[in-house]
């Protein structure tokens, strides 16, 4: 049985690859961005993967890949519940930063 360490490794590498391989394919992908519907933030397409209609950023691609591997989730669902304290916080900093941006 493979280590987890092992397996969290073989991950990144996997999910990376995907991030470089849509950067071939669209160079903008690395430029466009769109908000993640796991944590919430501003990411590049390049990487980003739609699960049961939600779109996840390379970051929490890796997060839900992982976890599969791991048999730490069951299924997409239950990562998007558990960042939903991540997701508040990061709206919340986008308002903040609106706002300042209006101030100035």
């Amino acid at each position: 049985m493979e280590s987890q360490q092992k397996i969290i490794e073989e991950m990144q590498k996997v999910v990376e690859q995907m991030r470089i391989d849509d950067i071939e394919d669209n160079p903008d992908s690395e430029i466009e961005t769109f908000a993640c519907d796991c944590c919430g933030l501003e990411k590049p397409l390049a990487g980003s993967i739609e699960y049961s209609g939600y779109r996840l950023c390379n970051d929490c691609v890796l997060l839900a890949e992982t976890g599969f591997a791991l048999q730490k989730i069951k299924n997409i669902q239950e990562l998007i519940d558990a960042m939903e304290d991540k997701r508040l916080a990061g709206l919340c900093d986008i308002i903040k930063e609106e706002e300042k941006r209006k101030n100035n």
